[in-house]
C-alpha cells in the first residue's frame, strides 16, 4: 500500500515520494496589496531561492513570488542526481566558448557543489545528501564517450573519475544492461523537494520574504520592474526571473530559447534494506548515456526511485507509467512483479545548446534557467551569480551570458518538429 498522505497535505502538490517522505512545512501567506522591494524574485525554485538568500544575506530587502509551494516545480520532483559539470563535455563548451572560458565554467560547476553543501551544512538542511554516482554506457559504443569525458577531466585536474567495467561494475551496479560506466567520487545525489524547502527556509530567516500561492500575472522591465500578482503588486529596483521550464508566457523573449520537456519518475514499493542494497551496493546515484537516458538511485526508505522517458510535447503521454515500468523491468529483471507506489512527472528546462542560459532582458531584468538536467548543482550557483550580477560584480556572471543562446525554431513549428526529433532519438538509442 503507498504511504497515507501527510496531515498537512496539501492538494496543489503532485504526488510523489518526496512530498510524503518529507513533507512540505505549512504554506506561508500569499501577497495581498502593493509591497516594495530591492529585488523581486519570480520562482521559488532553487534558482530563485539561491538569489534571493544570497541577497539577503548582502542585507538586500528581497520579495520572492511563488505561483504554488517553494519547489512545486522541477526543483521538488526532480531525480535528486548531484552531477559534476555541465550537459555538454567540456571539450564541447571549448568549441563554443573557448579554452578559456570552459575552464572557468567547469570551475563554476565545482563550486556549485561546494556551494551546496556549505548551505546544507550551514543552514542544517536534512536532505540525505550522500556521495556517489556512475554514468553508464547504455550501448558498447558508448564506451568511447565515458573514456572522452574521462580525458577531459583528468586535464582539468580533477581525480574522482574512474571507467568500472565488467565485474567491477556490477559490484555496484546489479544489472545485466550495463557493461561499463564511468563512477564519480565527487558526484551524488539527495531529497530535492526537502532540499528546496530547506533553501526556502533559509531564505526567509535571512530576511528574504516569500509569499507562495502567489503567481506573476504580467511585468514590466523597465527602469522601475513592477510584478503584478491576482492580489497586489511589487514594486523593485530589480527583477529576477526564475520559473525555468514553469515561467509560461511572462516573458516571451525567453520561450523562443527555452523548451519545457516533460519526464517522469517512479518509487517502487520498499524492497527491504538487503533487497534495495543489493541492487545498488555503493549506494550511487545512476544515469545512462542514452539521449532519452534513464536515471535511479535507492531511496532512505530501501525502494528505488527510477526516472526517464521523455515527451518533447510537454504533456504526460498516458501510458507513461506502463512504459516506464517496462523499462524498470529491462534494467532490472530481478524487480519484475515489484509494486510501484508513486509516480509522478514534471517539467525540464532545455536549451539548444543543453548549457545554461544567464542574461538580461534589460539593465534591471535579469534571468537564469535551461539547465538540461543538471539543475540540481547549477541552479544554486546560477542564482548566486545573478546576485552578485545585481550587487554590480558581474565578472563571473558574465562568463555565462557570453555563451550563445541560439533560438528554437518558432510555433507553429516547434512541438511538430520536437516530437520528430523525440522519435529520431528514441530510434537511434534502440540501435
Amino acid at each position: 500500500m503507498a504511504t497515507p498522505p501527510p496531515d498537512n497535505w496539501q492538494g496543489s502538490w503532485p504526488d510523489s515520494w518526496y512530498v510524503h517522505s518529507s513533507p512540505p512545512g505549512p504554506a506561508v501567506p500569499a501577497l495581498a496589496g502593493d509591497t516594495d522591494c530591492d529585488v523581486c524574485v519570480v520562482g521559488a525554485g532553487y534558482t530563485g531561492l539561491s538569489a534571493a538568500l544570497t541577497l539577503a544575506e548582502r542585507g538586500y530587502d528581497v520579495v520572492v513570488v511563488e505561483a504554488e509551494r517553494v519547489g512545486w516545480g522541477a526543483s521538488g520532483r526532480n531525480g535528486g542526481q548531484l552531477i559534476s559539470g555541465y550537459n555538454k563535455s567540456v571539450s564541447a563548451i571549448a568549441r563554443l566558448s573557448g579554452a578559456d572560458d570552459a575552464r572557468r565554467l567547469w570551475a563554476l560547476a565545482e563550486e556549485a557543489k561546494a556551494l551546496l553543501v556549505r548551505r546544507v551544512e550551514r543552514h542544517g538542511i536534512d536532505c540525505a545528501l550522500r556521495w556517489g554516482y556512475i554514468n553508464a554506457a547504455a550501448k558498447p559504443r558508448h564506451r568511447a564517450d565515458l573514456l572522452a569525458q574521462l580525458r577531459d577531466a583528468e586535464a582539468l585536474g580533477y581525480d574522482r573519475l574512474r571507467l568500472v567495467e565488467g565485474e567491477a561494475l556490477r559490484a555496484l551496479l546489479a544489472s545485466p544492461r550495463y557493461d561499463s560506466g564511468l563512477e564519480d567520487r565527487g558526484s551524488g545525489h539527495l531529497h530535492p523537494l526537502a532540499y528546496a524547502q530547506g533553501l526556502g527556509r533559509a531564505a526567509r530567516e535571512a530576511g528574504a520574504r516569500l509569499y507562495e500561492n502567489t503567481p506573476a500575472l504580467a511585468i514590466t522591465t523597465g527602469a522601475a520592474p513592477v510584478v503584478t500578482t491576482p492580489h497586489g503588486r511589487v514594486r523593485s529596483r530589480f527583477l529576477v526571473l526564475a520559473g525555468n521550464a514553469y515561467l509560461g508566457e511572462l516573458a516571451p523573449p525567453l520561450t523562443r530559447t527555452l523548451v519545457p520537456i516533460v519526464t517522469y519518475i517512479l518509487a517502487t514499493r520498499p524492497l527491504g534494506a538487503e533487497r534495495a542494497a543489493a541492487l545498488l551496493p555503493g549506494d550511487h546515484a545512476v544515469s545512462d548515456t542514452n539521449v532519452g537516458l534513464h536515471y535511479f538511485r535507492r531511496s532512505a526508505d530501501h525502494r528505488l526511485l527510477f526516472g526517464g522517458g521523455v515527451n518533447f510535447a510537454n504533456r504526460a503521454a498516458p501510458d507513461a507509467k506502463a512504459r516506464l515500468t517496462r523499462r524498470l523491468h529491462h534494467c532490472f529483471p530481478q524487480l519484475a512483479g515489484v509494486g510501484i507506489d508513486h509516480f509522478w512527472h514534471g517539467s525540464v528546462g532545455m536549451t539548444v545548446s543543453r548549457l545554461p542560459q544567464l542574461g538580461r532582458l534589460s539593465p534591471t531584468t535579469y534571468y537564469a534557467h535551461g539547465y538540461s538536467g543538471h539543475g540540481v548543482a547549477l541552479t544554486g550557483i546560477c542564482g548566486q551569480l545573478l546576485a552578485e550580477a545585481i550587487i554590480g560584480q558581474a565578472e563571473r556572471y558574465d562568463v555565462f551570458a557570453r555563451l550563445p543562446q541560439p533560438p528554437f525554431v518558432g510555433r507553429p513549428w516547434r512541438v511538430p518538429l520536437l516530437v520528430l526529433a523525440s522519435l529520431w532519438y528514441r530510434l537511434r538509442d534502440l540501435l
